[in-house]
């Protein structure tokens, strides 16, 4: 099982054939071997084929090379997508859905889902728990760069107009961003000391970082946010499905098989489990717990119904 899944990473690594985007028409699948089926129709929509949704504008996760003949996505998910259908001995289709997870699989256009944030309330499909782990995270150069306060005044690159620029604006001050084009060139101010820290999604700051030409050296200090990730998605409803995903999810955890295809792609695992936080994450967070357990000692002391007596 390890040897199928390793050469199934080594073939991507080399740029095989592994994968292929569905953009009106189909094109080449992988094609596992020898395995059989763990799952079949109506459990998912075309017999052994598990046909899987991501976002193809989405580096490091999906996205097609510029110097692409014929439009093969490539990316992180790409590479667990494959590894997912490989575990249940499926062929694999790799279906552009843009960022609408909840109606890809409303419509039964594919399976399921991959890159779906864990903690985004607007999305309503069920979630796995997640395969990567992510949260607005600042970047410094020295691992002892420590968590930066208010009152120092520091300064944070951010791309312009993402969810980590506003957090900086809303933690910081607006005097504290120095917005950049693109987190390539916030890490190139970084590296030359322009700014004392970036601020990015751990998992797309990470990729930046080690795709920079030249590699920019950096480490999570701090969240700005309570970490979630990235899960797979899945109709509600598709019961089995649900299950042989995360059944599928604990084999490629527990084999390395995720690491390795993480390693490959952002240049390292990302564990963000002893990372601290912001004073006004630790704020946040501790509002939510004290909420979470307000709430759980309400549902306690609500009196319940008295069984009916029976003669």
């Amino acid at each position: 099982m390890i040897k199928r899944f390793a050469i199934l990473i080594i073939s991507a690594m080399l740029g095989l054939s592994v994968v292929a985007l569905v953009s009106g028409c189909t094109t080449e699948t992988y094609v596992p071997e020898g395995k059989t089926p763990q799952v079949n129709t109506p459990t998912i929509g075309e017999e052994g084929v598990l046909r899987v949704g991501v976002d193809a504008n989405n580096s490091p996760f999906a996205g097609i090379p510029t110097d692409s003949s014929n439009n093969e996505v490539i990316g992180l998910n790409v590479d667990i997508a494959a590894a997912i259908a490989d575990e249940m001995g499926l062929k694999v289709r790799i279906i552009d859905i843009g960022d609408q997870p909840d109606a890809a699989l409303a419509e039964g256009k594919v399976d399921i889902v991959l890159g779906v944030d864990k903690t985004d309330p607007a999305i309503t499909c069920w979630r796995s728990e997640a395969y990567i782990q992510s949260g607005v995270a600042l970047f410094a150069i020295s691992a002892d760069a420590g968590v930066p306060k208010r009152e120092a005044t520091p300064t944070i690159g951010a791309q312009s107009s993402s969810m980590s620029a506003w957090e900086v604006n809303k933690q910081f001050g607006e005097e504290a961003l120095k917005s950049s084009p693109d987190l390539k060139q916030a890490f190139v101010s970084l590296s030359s000391g322009a700014v004392n820290y970036v601020a990015a999604d751990a998992v797309k700051g990470t990729y930046a970082a080690f795709r920079s030409d030249p590699r920019v050296e950096v480490n999570i200090v701090a969240l700005m946010l309570r970490p979630g990730g990235y899960s797979v998605g899945v109709v509600d409803s598709n019961t089995e499905l649900k299950q042989l995903v995360s059944d599928t999810l604990v084999k490629l955890t527990s084999n390395g098989v995720i690491n390795l295809i993480e390693t490959k792609w952002v240049g390292k695992v990302i564990d963000l489990s002893s990372t601290p936080f912001t004073e006004a994450a630790s704020a946040a967070d501790a509002a939510e717990q004290e909420k979470a357990l307000a709430e759980e000692a309400k549902t306690e002391e609500e009196p319940k119904p008295e069984e009916d007596e029976g003669n």
